[in-house]
């Protein structure tokens, strides 16, 4: 018998000073049998960055053709393709044919640097495609705060934001490996 994936539920406020960015987004995260808790909270974390009406999750692990991610214009083209992880260049270059933008936010430590170093060059070519790092010292806390009913609040301002959880608060500020040109 496959195992299921298990529910959870957010209840995410954003202020995000540097867009003018301000919402509360009640969110369900399916988290795949394979998922980590520390992955779901990244995906969580990137909708926190990049919160839009439209923004939603991918169909998840399963589904290759999908990012973690994604943001469509009203007439289904993609604006905004996320992923998190360390996804295979050939997705990257295949999203970055696909989407206005592309963000990668990756993580993992010193497997997530080797990935860089393996990858670097190749994607440094894609013009539309920005690379962000998460630190264990952010990934780890961050997978800490995961329940299957959260209350969070993001603050974001000078690309840093302030992840709250009751009486956790998390400051998390991901390294820019490559931007948009």
């Amino acid at each position: 018998m496959a195992l299921k994936s298990t529910v959870f539920k957010a209840e995410l406020q954003v202020s995000d000073l540097d867009r003018h960015y301000y919402a509360t987004h009640a969110l369900t995260l399916a988290r795949h049998p394979s998922e980590t808790d520390e992955r779901m909270m990244v995906r969580l974390l990137a909708f926190a960055l990049f919160a839009h009406e439209r923004l939603e999750f991918g169909r998840g692990l399963s589904a290759e053709d999908e990012p973690a991610l994604w943001l469509k214009d009203l007439t289904g083209a993609v604006e905004l393709w996320i992923e998190v992880g360390l996804p295979d260049e050939r997705v990257l270059r295949r999203a970055c044919g696909k989407a206005g933008r592309v963000v990668a936010l990756i993580y993992g430590g010193r497997t997530a640097e080797l990935w860089w170093e393996q990858n670097r060059e190749k994607l440094q070519r894609l013009r539309n495609l920005t690379v962000l790092d998460l630190s264990p010292a952010i990934t780890q806390p961050l997978s800490r705060l995961a329940s299957r009913s959260m209350s969070l609040q993001c603050t974001i301002q000078d690309h840093q934001a302030w992840l709250n959880a009751s009486d956790d608060t998390l400051h998390i500020e991901p390294t820019e490996l490559l931007s948009i040109r």
